[in-house]
């Protein structure tokens, strides 16, 4: 039942509980970002992808801003051509990919 209702669009709990999870992680990146930004501590998103997309290797499909290791990044999570889903960290002042991995 609860596969038929996910199929037809409808929340489950659970999806529901998901989706207001994500929603504030989306909010809290905004924030964290903005902040960043002001500070210098971190370059706009748009500039950044103009910069390494076409290091990326593929489609970006999500994007996160997180900060690790005292410096703020840019996670891409990233499609391949042949279908494979990377996840890609970019330093989010210098472009500078950190890491690129499966996902």
């Amino acid at each position: 039942m609860v596969l038929a209702l996910a199929a037809l669009g409808f929340s489950t709990p659970a999806q529901a509980g998901d989706d207001d999870d994500r929603k504030r992680r989306k909010r809290h990146d905004h924030e964290r970002a903005r902040r960043a930004l002001e500070e210098g501590r971190a370059r706009p998103l748009a500039d950044i992808l103009a910069e390494v997309r076409p290091r990326l290797g593929g489609e970006v499909i999500e994007v996160e801003f997180d900060r690790e290791d005292g410096r703020y990044v840019y996670e891409f999570k990233v499609i391949t051509p042949a279908g494979q889903l990377r996840e890609i960290e970019v330093d989010a002042l210098t472009a500078e990919i950190i890491s690129d991995e499966p996902d």
